[in-house]
């Protein structure tokens, strides 16, 4: 039973959603924004407010726990120098979903999903 989970399988077994979720939230910090399917882009969207959130304290116990989801230490090291900083006076909303229209292979719900400004 499901009961008070509130997390997407996104019909995967767990290790390859959670590298998944890795892969594509690393990509939203070294490109900015990506391209995905709505239902991948709003549980990105979960994992990267938090992380930025981190970001904005700063303290190394919140940098080991970045680390130990996004493995790249320049990719981490840019998160923690640029990003918390620039949300500073921010307190949420760091991400913004835009809905795209239909793939056109298998007509999956697309989205692109972008650090704010």
């Amino acid at each position: 039973m499901r009961h008070r989970l509130s997390r997407r399988k996104l019909s995967r077994p767990t290790a390859h959603r959670l590298l998944l979720l890795r892969n594509l939230v690393s990509d939203v910090f070294r490109y900015g924004s990506i391209q995905t399917t709505e239902a991948k882009a709003k549980e990105v969207k979960r994992v990267t407010e938090k992380i930025i959130t981190r970001a904005k304290s700063g303290s190394l116990h919140d940098r080991r726990q970045v680390l130990a989801l996004i493995t790249d230490h320049k990719l981490v090291k840019k998160v923690f120098d640029e990003m918390g900083p620039r949300y500073e006076s921010r307190d949420g909303g760091y991400t913004r979903i835009v809905k795209l229209g239909n793939r056109k292979g298998d007509a999956a719900a697309m989205a692109l999903i972008e650090l704010m400004p």
